[in-house]
């Protein structure tokens, strides 16, 4: 009777312990892109282009130390995106995609809130898939483009109601 019972609580709690430890085997996938801004908008405009070869940090800092106990690079592909795989689950640490450089010589300066961004990669917050995205990141041009000033009166017009 006693190995039965014990049979039952083996089978019961086995599925339990199996999905708790493949949740910290599931690696994560950090998705997004880095552009540049001709127009010193501090956001993506129709004049946006996104950068290849630009060069971006995952980061993660212990919350309590404010250590870094993560750090991964990437380039970006083509399309001025990337993909930095994460192993492990990074429950207690605060994580940040950080712009480190950018390839075009008239277009290197970072643009302000626009450098970095958080980005959660824990189980327990009821995300489902392994992919996490996060907000573009963008480097400024030195000078203002000169299609700028139309995209710039079309947003005018835009936010007058006309």
């Amino acid at each position: 009777m006693g190995v039965r019972i014990a049979f039952v609580v083996f089978v019961s709690v086995l599925p339990t312990m199996v999905s708790a430890i493949l949740l910290h085997l599931n690696p994560f996938y950090v998705k997004g892109r880095v552009y540049c801004d001709p127009c010193r908008a501090g956001f993506e405009t129709p004049a946006t282009t996104y950068i290849v070869g630009a060069e971006v940090t995952l980061q993660c800092k212990d919350r309590m130390t404010n250590k870094i106990v993560y750090s991964e690079k990437v380039m970006t592909d083509s399309t001025g995106s990337y993909t930095i795989f994460v192993e492990a689950n990074q429950a207690n640490q605060n994580c940040d995609a950080r712009l480190v450089t950018s390839p075009l010589p008239d277009c290197k300066e970072p643009a302000p809130g626009r450098d970095h961004s958080r980005v959660i990669l824990n189980r327990f917050n009821g995300i489902a898939t392994k992919d996490r995205f996060v907000n573009n990141l963008g480097f400024m041009k030195e000078e203002v483009a000169s299609s700028c000033a139309e995209i710039f009166r079309r947003y005018r017009e835009i936010d007058n109601g006309n």
